[in-house]
């Protein structure tokens, strides 16, 4: 029995591995061309790393090109849009976890009807919604609409946070002398602080890196965000592999620092949502 045990643990073990790899490979790839000079681009066929580093891709997409501009407006748009839904979905998922008004189950499922559209059919539609407001080719425009299309996802997010909070907590600090308000701030908002981080970290992955309507919306590199940026790495009769991976490198750095300061709050925000009681 012991000898099945310890089998299936080294197998579950070797899976876990298999896809850890799996996973991180394409990162591993990205960095190893971002260092490979031109020259070895070709030259040296698939290797696992190149004979020669060079980090002129990096002072290349640092000093020549458009890309602090793209890394800033993306550092802006990921961040107000984290932020605001963040604090709209932690008000609006508390609402719908305490309180029981006419329509609410209405309301719930229109915003579960707004996750079903496929994004490509609202391009047009906003577009024609924006463009009379002077909203597009703009990042108050893309903080906007990132903001509606997430907004559903992190309430619902939150809201099985603030299910999880036992309500007695607030009742005895309402005996206490506390208003609501206190007893939200004081008591149930400190507890749902893995979730706070966990809705963060999804919002801003999903503003860091969405492309479509930073495509569409979007007609000039002053307001471009880093994922249409990496576009004009690709000419019409080539690609420059070195300049956009270096690229890419550099946009994961400020991804891979956030989820380093949330990270303590992120795992155990992940799990705690999804259990009740």
């Amino acid at each position: 029995m012991n000898s099945y045990s310890t089998f299936g643990t080294a197998l579950h073990r070797l899976a876990i591995l298999c896809y850890v790899l799996f996973a991180l490979f394409p990162l591993f790839w990205l960095l190893k061309v971002s260092v490979t000079p031109n020259d070895l681009l070709y030259s040296e066929g698939v290797r696992m790393w190149p004979s020669r580093m060079s980090f002129e891709h990096f002072r290349f997409v640092l000093a020549h090109s458009a890309f602090p501009v793209f890394f800033r407006n993306s550092m802006i748009v990921a961040g107000a849009t984290a932020v605001i839904v963040t604090l709209l979905a932690s008000l609006s998922g508390y609402a719908l976890s305490r309180f029981t008004f006419r329509g609410k189950y209405w309301l719930v499922a229109l915003m579960l009807l707004t996750q079903m559209f496929p994004l490509v059919m609202l391009v047009a539609p906003i577009f024609k919604m924006l463009s009379p407001l002077g909203l597009t080719n703009s990042l108050t425009g893309l903080v906007v609409v990132y903001t509606a299309f997430n907004i559903p996802f992190a309430t619902f997010l939150m809201q099985s946070f603030f299910d999880g909070i036992p309500r007695e907590l607030e009742e005895a600090a309402k005996i206490d002398g506390a208003t609501r308000f206190m007893a939200f701030r004081q008591i149930v908002l400190p507890l749902t602080l893995p979730g706070i981080a966990a809705t963060l970290g999804f919002v801003f992955t999903a503003a860091w890196s969405e492309l479509l309507f930073a495509l569409m919306l979007i007609s000039g590199n002053s307001a471009a965000t880093f994922p249409v940026g990496l576009l004009t790495f690709v000419s019409k009769f080539s690609v420059d592999f070195g300049q956009m991976m270096a690229a890419g490198v550099l946009a994961l750095v400020p991804a891979c620092l956030f989820f380093l300061f949330i990270q303590r709050y992120l795992v155990q925000g992940l799990t705690a949502g999804a259990v009740k009681g």
